[in-house]
């Protein structure tokens, strides 16, 4: 399966807790408009949170019911191909900003499931559509190709952490089953 993820923001290096659950958020209402459309929508047991074979409820974090797309439980693994503008000169990977590999670590921590609870902003409480909250990865372990390509954001912005990301995503299964057989 593949789809676009897009976000505009501030993207910090080294981001603290409430910058990632920011950038989490952007992409959980873009997951969940996925996940209802086809051929998400036909694994709609897994979106709503119906607990997998286990029998207990999959990633609940800080009172977040976290559901990724990306998971052991469907057997997939994912491609990121990133385009990232950034208020500055292209070709500068070292950047007055903040250098591209702390500000990547930052996104990969957003596109994933917080396993700790120091992941999570202390006073984050799921808001009204968060639950529950989509994210693209189990965890970021699943990412098997990563590309990033960096230019130059060619609108005013008001701040110099700010950016625009166009994330491509591939999802390839491990093995096929059932529940992939689509994705």
């Amino acid at each position: 399966m593949k789809f676009t993820l897009y976000y505009r923001g501030l993207l910090p290096p080294n981001g603290s807790p409430d910058a990632k659950h920011q950038i989490r958020r952007s992409f959980h209402c873009q997951l969940a408009t996925l996940w209802k459309q086809q051929p998400l929508a036909d694994l709609r047991s897994l979106a709503a949170g119906e607990p997998p074979a286990s029998g207990k409820p999959a990633h609940v974090v800080h009172g977040f019911e976290f559901r990724p797309l990306v998971c052991e439980q469907l057997h997939l693994l994912a491609e990121l191909e990133i385009l990232l503008l950034r208020p500055e000169a292209p070709g500068r990977i070292v950047i007055q900003s903040g250098d591209i590999d702390n500000r990547i670590k930052t996104l990969l921590d957003s596109l994933r499931v917080p396993h700790e609870l120091t992941a999570l902003p202390t006073e984050a409480k799921p808001q009204d559509g968060e639950t529950p909250f989509y994210c693209l990865l189990e965890d970021d372990a699943l990412v098997t190709a990563l590309s990033v390509r960096t230019d130059r954001l060619l609108v005013p912005v008001a701040d110099k952490m700010e950016v625009v990301l166009v994330i491509n995503v591939t999802t390839e299964p491990t093995q096929r089953t059932y529940q992939n057989i689509d994705l």
